[in-house]
């Protein structure tokens, strides 16, 4: 569980974010500064993909990591290469096709441990 790191000097209230307390330094007329990135500081590497006419294609719009990325193409843009036996969907993500299996047919979900789940 996340603590309140950021304390209000006056009233002791606690904040898990800095900007937060900021926010609330400005209802005691204390000083305040949000923090504003400066043009400086490395921005974060985001992955786009490769198709035109995705949105995701705009580095607006771009995922934040690999694995996102490969997921979203194969998804969105891919081939179904795993096609369920008994409803015939079709899936180009493996885990996808996997966790369907598990509750295809059925409103319920089986653990690998044989739990049933609703």
């Amino acid at each position: 569980m996340a603590t309140n790191r950021f304390v209000c000097e006056i009233c002791n209230k606690g904040f898990q974010r800095d900007q937060n307390l900021q926010l609330h330094r400005r209802g005691h007329n204390l000083p305040w500064k949000l923090k504003q990135r400066s043009n400086k500081e490395p921005r974060k590497k985001v992955y786009i993909c490769p198709e035109k006419t995705c949105v995701h294609h705009d580095a607006a719009r771009a995922l934040g990591d690999l694995t996102g990325i490969k997921k979203h193409f194969s998804r969105k843009h891919g081939e179904k290469k795993w096609k369920c036996d008994k409803c015939s969907k079709k899936y180009a993500v493996q885990s996808d096709w996997k966790a369907h299996t598990k509750t295809c047919g059925t409103r319920e979900y089986k653990c690998d441990c044989g739990t049933l789940f609703s």
